[in-house]
């Protein structure tokens, strides 16, 4: 097959921040929010992997937010998705991840391979002419990232405002100075911001901070670039007349657009359910539990009884589950939450999922199997304490095991979360419920 070029102009610009905390996130739903309700169609993208922030940035722009990445969900696919985007948008605004040149890719090497603008999100507080050196570190960094202003985040007052922009460095300029306002912060909990559909007024909160934004002088568009990238081609049809339920709820959330957007391109049926709601599956040839806040409704999960009989039911029958992380944490014998309370779960796979208070994994990692490199990423607050051997593990980017990913019955689980055009005949395997088989790998991932 040939491919067709795509080419689009757009005005855009990677928000970044010298590090996380500085309010990047919300200055981008703020942004997204204000050029919205000026009449400009706005598309927003998340460098990284992340699930929460761009549940926000969806409802600030009103349309659907994909992850970009360089390695997850590779170069092609981030030039491609951006080119695409240009066609029709007036504003593409990038969310960064962490600092401006945190990780590898970091969000300063997609703005790179983009040709896309940085422009930071720096919080002032407890800073004046310092601001200005930190804008000059981040604009003189690398040579072929372009920065030409920053924006001020939790600026004091207007006085603090005119001595940041005072201590702009030649060449740089102070977009604007935010001032502090509760209209421009989000809760979070011990995985990032809380999910948007659990936020009471968070629309009226988004245009109370693009009012605050067109105060501070912000609604000038950014820059204007040029984005070309080839289509890629189409998937193969491996999941043709395959049915899929798929978890989807306050417990069940962490869902890649682009995942669900593989599945169908390969010929399968999505029928959504809640967990915590339902009382039956819906007719379905295979079932997705995705990631989530199991910990947080563990309860409720454990009283649904009809819902946790016809998933054992699904699993007796041989009919292929996949796992992912909160999915994991629901399919053992018992979820041991935050307060220390025990809660029976689905029992598919002998053990305990125990909450414990920290971190406890972070960062990309990829599975390697005999029908290709699924790439992805790991993040929890759990530990799984299991006798269960693992059918294999994922690899972190440096070449040393990570997740255990196990096999029990029809049941594929793992603390991994996979993102699926990585490798779509790994993920049709796993839902046509064939033989999957790590491989061994040594050393760094392609």
């Amino acid at each position: 097959m040939t491919t067709s070029t795509i080419r689009g102009e757009a005005h855009a610009a990677l928000i970044t921040a010298p590090g996380s905390g500085q309010g990047k996130s919300m200055v981008t739903a703020a942004l997204a929010r204000l050029h919205r309700n000026a009449g400009r169609r706005v598309r927003v993208f998340k460098h990284g992997p992340d699930y929460l922030d761009p549940m926000v940035q969806e409802v600030a722009s009103g349309q659907p937010v994909y992850q970009l990445h360089p390695w997850m969900t590779g170069e092609e696919e981030c030039r491609w998705r951006l080119a695409e985007a240009a066609r029709d948008a007036d504003l593409i605004l990038v969310e960064g991840s962490m600092g401006l040149f945190d990780g590898d890719p970091s969000s300063a090497d997609l703005a790179i391979l983009a040709g896309l603008p940085a422009l930071p999100v720096i919080d002032a507080w407890g800073m004046a002419q310092t601001f200005g050196a930190v804008a000059q570190g981040l604009a003189n960094y690398h040579p072929k990232l372009a920065i030409h202003e920053v924006i001020a985040n939790r600026v004091g007052s207007p006085g603090h405002g005119r001595l940041l922009a005072e201590s702009m460095p030649a060449g740089l300029s102070l977009l604007g100075a935010i001032p502090r306002h509760a209209a421009m912060t989000i809760p979070d909990r011990h995985l990032g911001l809380v999910q948007a559909g659990e936020l009471a007024g968070l629309d009226a909160q988004l245009d109370a901070a693009a009012a605050v934004l067109k105060e501070a002088g912000l609604d000038r568009l950014p820059a204007r670039v040029t984005l070309e990238a080839e289509a890629p081609e189409p998937p193969p049809r491996l999941l043709e007349g395959v049915r899929i339920a798929v978890a989807r709820d306050d417990a069940f959330a962490f869902l890649y657009r682009a995942n669900l957007d593989l599945l169908e391109a390969m010929g399968a049926e999505l029928a959504f359910f809640s967990p915590l709601a339902d009382d039956s599956l819906p007719a379905c040839d295979a079932l997705w539990l995705p990631g989530g806040y199991p910990e947080l409704h563990a309860a409720r999960l454990a009283a649904n009884v009809p819902m946790r009989t016809a998933i054992r039911a699904h699993h007796a029958a041989g009919r292929p589950i996949l796992a992912e992380c909160g999915g994991l944490m629901a399919c053992v014998e018992t979820l041991v939450d935050g307060e220390g309370q025990a809660h029976e779960m689905l029992g598919l796979l002998t053990g305990t999922a125990r909450m414990a208070g920290k971190l406890t994994a972070l960062g990309l990692q990829f599975l390697t199997t005999a029908r290709g490199e699924l790439r992805g990423h790991t993040y929890h607050h759990s530990r799984l304490e299991t006798a269960a051997e693992p059918l294999g593990r994922t690899r972190k980017l440096a070449g040393s095991e990570a997740e255990p990913v196990y096999r029990e019955g029809s049941l594929t689980a793992s603390y991994f979360h996979g993102y699926f055009p990585s490798a779509p005949e790994v993920v049709a395997a796993l839902f046509r419920g064939e033989p999957l088989t790590p491989t061994a790998k040594t050393g760094e991932s392609p």
